[in-house]
């Protein structure tokens, strides 16, 4: 933990800073009273679904086209609202990386589908989990921040 947030600080200093804009989805469903949120597996670690925006493309439409590709289906999620945004440092290479990722709030609807991870991506599971489980589960602290926020945008519906 650490040294994560070193390596964030020192990058956060760079002049030389790239700003990449992602956006993607916290998509839930309700069984029985009881709400599951959408994880995927990246590269050993639990991740909320994801991606950088295209070119000639909106942040939202980013945002449903990753969580399609990454679960592996051909139905767009249906984005139900603006969650939060998250900003996240890293370096490539030697060059510090700022990047801006744009969360919404998503339901697949009449989805009776199976999931089909995109390997290409390092995505070896998609799997519903029960909110407070999935909490626990992800691997990055700035998802519990969403996953909070999701929590905070249900309770006022």
């Amino acid at each position: 933990m650490l040294r994560r947030r070193r390596k964030a600080i020192l990058t956060r200093a760079s002049p030389d800073l790239e700003t990449i804009t992602a956006a993607g989805g916290a998509v839930y469903k309700k069984i029985n009273g009881s709400v599951q949120l959408l994880l995927i597996y990246r590269n050993g670690v639990w991740d909320l679904p994801k991606g950088k925006l295209e070119e000639n493309e909106s942040v939202r439409e980013c945002a449903a086209r990753e969580v399609a590709e990454e679960v592996g289906v051909s139905q767009l999620p249906e984005i139900e609202s603006k969650l939060t945004d998250t900003i996240h440092y890293y370096t490539i290479n030697g060059t510090g990386v700022k990047k801006i990722t744009h969360w919404y709030v998503m339901q697949f609807r009449d989805f009776e589908s199976e999931f089909s991870p995109q390997e290409e991506e390092g995505i070896t599971k998609v799997e519903w989990h029960d909110l407070e489980k999935a909490k626990t589960m992800v691997g990055y602290d700035n998802l519990e921040l969403v996953i909070a926020e999701v929590e905070k945008w249900l309770r006022s519906r």
